[in-house]
């Protein structure tokens, strides 16, 4: 299924002028504080988060997955997804592969599909974490820090595979996630663990063309549920600076123990210089891979305004970041779920870029408690909608994407030319 401009400008007219109007109310709110309107839209407009291509179907957990019909059962379909969601948003403008469960066995006509959605090819992220049919090792005790030389072998081969498929596709970079660990005391050495994970890591670095990033990611937990190697921030950081100057660290919001300080984290690894991305997601007890912003979307404001913060004063040079959405989607329509991520994020951005950072700076410089926590909340309650619905036209993308998609009956439309029993694939 297509949605054509034409027919997303013919159906924002019922809500155009309404838009109109809560913009220029809040345009003209704006800049009596100082605030360029247009600024924000504009970048708001420019701000693309890339949708990985294991999230277009019903996702799962331990105990079940339910189907909700008319999944994408190939890439070919996947990007078609994405394609709907950028034409909707127009803030899913790229995909982040995940191999082996999206190898572009065309890579040629793989491209030339995105590109007729206006999508780009951004991380692609290997998987020594399962096994697949025909693997000579298994990856059941480790992958790139287990105690078997041969294990280890196969796994960097496969990073190296995973970039060589990225390099057809113009990705720029790698994402390493390990559920290396131990479930048990005395399975690992936690030492030798991490040497070998840090040579292994090395080797795949190695590797990389001279243009492209390596991103590290961590977790505290699961599945290992004793030790993982890549634990923290600090172990990530580590071992990107043990690999080199394009190496960096990954921040999943998920992948916090809970009331984990990540804005702080954020400050830290871009005075580093060694923040390279996001996986967006929420979460109330642990890796629950919610709704962007379901469950803590203050703290998702807070991370975006050390993130404004730490891009304004860019002092280690640290590099554009690479954002994208890492969900679960169980219970709902995926796609909607998406549409409601995609939101969230660009909602908390707005929210960051309203802040007085010279007021917040002044009030901090006089400890003045009660007023800093005034100039972030007064951000934080102004409602930006309307910033970034306009950011949205001004793109040609619809003024409220939940309901022109109910509107226009995508999911029954996809159950209608896909049926209702498909599966995605990697899930």
């Amino acid at each position: 299924m297509i949605i054509t401009k034409d027919q997303i400008n013919d159906l924002n007219q019922n809500a155009s002028a309404e838009q109109a109007e809560h913009f220029g109310f809040l345009k003209l709110a704006l800049d009596k504080k100082g605030i360029d309107a247009d600024e924000i839209v504009s970048k708001l407009a420019d701000f693309q988060v890339a949708i990985p291509s294991w999230a277009l179907g019903s996702g799962g957990t331990r105990f079940g997955r339910f189907s909700i019909g008319g999944e994408p059962t190939n890439l070919e379909q996947k990007l078609d997804d994405i394609g709907l969601l950028h034409a909707l948003t127009q803030t899913a403008g790229a995909v982040s592969l995940h191999i082996p469960w999206d190898i572009p066995s065309d890579a040629a006509g793989i491209k030339q599909r995105a590109d007729s959605h206006g999508i780009v090819f951004d991380a692609v992220n290997s998987n020594t974490f399962q096994d697949q049919n025909e693997q000579a090792q298994t990856y059941k005790y480790g992958s790139l820090a287990d105690r078997q030389a041969a294990v280890r072998e196969q796994a960097v081969a496969h990073n190296v595979e995973v970039i060589r498929y990225g390099k057809m596709l113009d990705s720029k970079s790698l994402t390493v996630w390990l559920a290396d660990g131990a479930s048990f005391p005395g399975q690992n050495n936690f030492r030798q663990s991490l040497q070998n994970t840090q040579k292994s890591l090395q080797e795949i670095y190695a590797e990389l063309p001279s243009d492209w990033r390596m991103f590290i990611e961590y977790k505290p937990y699961e599945p290992s549920f004793y030790s993982t190697v890549i634990q923290d921030w600090g172990t990530s950081l580590l071992l990107a600076e043990g690999c080199g100057e394009k190496a960096f660290c990954l921040v999943d919001l998920g992948h916090h123990l809970p009331n984990t300080n990540i804005e702080q984290i954020v400050a830290t690894l871009i005075m580093k210089g060694k923040l390279g991305g996001f996986h967006f997601n929420d979460s109330k007890y642990g890796d629950d891979d919610l709704t962007v912003g379901s469950i803590k979307p203050y703290q998702l404001f807070l991370i975006f305004n050390e993130l404004v913060y730490g891009m304004n004063h860019n002092d280690a040079n640290n590099p554009p970041l690479a954002w994208m959405i890492d969900a679960s989607h169980n219970i709902k329509d995926p796609l909607e779920d998406l549409i409601q991520s995609l939101e969230a994020i660009q909602l908390a951005y707005a929210q960051a870029l309203l802040v007085d950072t010279p007021a917040l700076q002044a009030a901090q410089a006089e400890s003045d408690v009660v007023l800093g926590q005034e100039i972030l909340q007064d951000a934080y309650r102004t409602d930006v909608r309307p910033l970034i619905r306009e950011a949205r036209l001004k793109r040609e993308g619809a003024i409220d994407p939940i309901a022109i998609y109910r509107k226009m009956k995508v999911r029954e439309n996809l159950i209608k030319e896909r049926g209702l029993k498909t599966v995605a694939t990697g899930l």
